[in-house]
Parts: C-alpha cells; structure tokens; sequence
C-alpha cells in the first residue's frame, strides 16, 4: 500500500536533530509541509529516503536501515493535504475513515480497524487508529498490513503520521496488539505543528 517514489535527497526538506540526554534519547524532526512546521518524535533506526511534492499533497516515506520502499518490515510516513482544512466537511475523524476505507477495499474478509480516539495535539484536533489487512499485496507476495495513523487537522492543512508495519499474511483479521501500538503512538510524541515564518530555515528555533 505504500506509494512508490522516485529517490530524492530530504536534507533540505527534513531537520532531523538529536537531543541531549540518555540512551534512548529522542530524535526531534521538523518537516516544513505547506503552510505549516511539523513536528514528532523521529524513531531511530529509520532513514528518510523518499518524498513526493505536489501542488495539493506531500508524502516522505522512511524505513529502517537497508530496506526500501519496494521491500520493507517497517515505514514511517509523513503527508500533507494543502487546504483541506478549510473544508467544513472534513474532520480528523473524517479523513481517518477514508483511509480506512481505502484498507477495507483491499482486504473486506481481514480487516480491522481500532479506534484510539479523538485528541488535541499540541493544540490542535487529531485523531488516532490501528488499521489492519490480514492479507495485502501489491505484488505476488502476501503479507499483512498494519498502520498507526495519527490525523492533525492544521489551521489550513491536513497532516498525517503514520507507523506501519509488515508481517505473515492472515485470513482472519488482525488481533489488535494494545501494548504495541499505544506504546508506538507514544515514542511519535510530542507532536505538534508550528508557523511557517517567512525566511525562517532549519533547524527552525521559534518551533
């Protein structure tokens, strides 16, 4: 289910810092997409090596060490939907069930999907869920298919962060993993979203 993207160097579309502290010490990115900064907790171990830029939408893609985005166990995901937020017909929740929808086509005899609940982050409306393929495919190979999608609804755009993950293909649906994916959801924070100010360049000081 992951878009295929052409190769292209993030060094001037990512600021990935490392934090002082102990081991285990969070990774802080900041992404510029459209009208606004975002910002999470980057897990280590993951490279981001793709990215696509559109008029309406942004997506940057990461995986572990030595995988690619056409053979991977696990994908960090970050993607934008300019001016989706000024529609008064989309929600956090809204836009959640879309995607969710687009699984439900794939796999309707595996899948699953699990609220974590509406929520504000760094201000601002979001919502999360656990969405699930017990058999996927985008080639021959079968596999199941998971995604933690957190959905921020910005003051113009929509954003998304996404932690998926790849495994043994299922003919039932997949029974939802709580300590994993609660404990996932919590290594992205803190997530915010900050202003964009005119001639500001990474590391972006004012976020």
């Amino acid at each position: 289910m992951a878009r295929k993207l052409m190769a292209l160097a993030l060094l001037n579309t990512i600021c990935i810092a490392a934090q002082a502290g102990e081991v285990g010490q969070s990774i802080r990115a900041v992404t510029p997409i459209f009208s606004q900064l975002v910002v999470f907790s980057f897990p280590r171990g993951f490279v981001p090596a793709f990215e696509n830029v559109k008029a309406s939408s942004y997506i940057q893609e990461s995986v572990p060490a030595g995988e690619s985005v056409n053979k991977w166990t696990q994908m960090i995901t970050i993607t934008g939907a300019k001016d989706l937020a000024l529609s008064p017909n989309v929600s956090p929740l809204i836009f959640a069930d879309s995607v969710a929808a687009g699984f439900k086509r794939v796999c309707p005899d595996s899948f699953s999907a699990t609220s974590l609940g509406e929520s504000k982050l760094g201000g601002y409306n979001a919502f999360s869920a656990v969405i699930s393929c017990g058999s996927a495919s985008s080639t021959k190979e079968q596999y199941s298919e998971s995604l933690l999608l957190i959905v921020v609804e910005g003051v113009k755009d929509y954003y998304t962060i996404q932690w998926a993950e790849r495994g043994d293909a299922s003919e039932l649906p997949l029974k939802f993993e709580s300590a994993k994916w609660t404990g996932r959801f919590k290594k992205l924070l803190p997530i915010k979203l900050c202003s964009l100010l005119p001639g500001e360049a990474a590391p972006y000081p004012s976020c």
